[in-house]
């Protein structure tokens, strides 16, 4: 069994409601979300907003009356204030990366891969010392980085010298583009990529930095992101209210003391 996911041994229950089946193995994600989702089900019957006849699923698919009952409980309770036109401006200077568009850079890597099997940490001391060896010598004048894309890569632009092309940010794994755009480096990037493919020995050749669009254009937008933080950060809180109100076994979930502080 993997440590991904567990095995109930216990059932695990809110209030005495069994949130799965006898046999079932869940990841304790899976776990948590079904918790939550039951904190929120039985609250809405407490606050007589669900009949106390609606049963919890077994499955964790909740009825659509439930849904709607849940919908109907947060919007009283988490308040949502409307962003104001400073807030709203100073989070679009501070992440004006998020809302450019048209970026683009050329790249070219050198791929570690992650397979099955493969002992992380020994890839990891495989790749640095060729991390390091591109990185000190990025800009002389034999090409190293293309030497050992072409010896040690494990993808297929290897052959090319590592080289991928002109990318967008829509072109990669998220947790790659994260590291490349945005950014201004040019050059072997100062550290070794992570993506969900394995470690990436990464060189930014060019980048066109996109279009930044005027504030007015996209006031709706960085609202509606401002107004979704809040309302996250309001449901954490909720959540943590109602947890520490339950009895909780068998699943591990935060519970607040205080009320809800918006």
């Amino acid at each position: 069994m993997t440590p991904a996911t567990i095995a109930i041994d216990s059932m695990a229950r809110i209030n005495g409601v069994a949130l799965h089946a006898p046999d079932d193995i869940l990841s304790p994600e899976v776990l948590r979300q079904r918790a939550c989702t039951e904190l929120l089900r039985q609250a809405a019957q407490v606050a007589g907003l669900l009949e106390a006849a609606d049963t919890a699923p077994g499955d964790g698919v909740i009825s659509e009356t439930a849904s709607n009952a849940i919908e109907v409980l947060l919007e009283a309770h988490l308040k949502v204030p409307e962003p104001s036109e400073e807030a709203c401006r100073r989070h679009y200077a501070a992440h004006a990366s998020t809302y450019r568009s048209g970026e683009r850079v050329r790249v070219r890597h050198i791929l570690f891969a992650v397979t099955p099997g493969v002992n992380v940490v020994a890839l990891r001391k495989q790749a640095e010392p060729i991390f390091l060896d591109v990185r000190c010598h990025d800009g002389g004048s034999t090409d190293r980085f293309a030497d050992a894309a072409r010896k040690f890569s494990n993808c297929p632009s290897g052959a090319d010298g590592g080289e991928l092309g002109w990318l967008t940010s829509g072109d990669c794994a998220p947790e790659f583009a994260r590291e490349v755009f945005g950014h201004i480096e040019v050059g072997v990037l100062p550290r070794l990529v992570h993506s969900r493919f394995g470690l990436h020995v990464v060189e930014v050749l060019e980048r066109e930095p996109g279009v930044s669009p005027p504030f007015e254009s996209i006031r709706g937008a960085v609202a509606n992101s401002l107004r979704q933080q809040v309302f996250v950060t309001a449901l954490r809180q909720y959540l943590q209210l109602l947890a520490g109100k339950a009895k909780v076994e068998g699943v591990a979930l935060d519970a607040a003391d205080s009320p809800l502080v918006q």
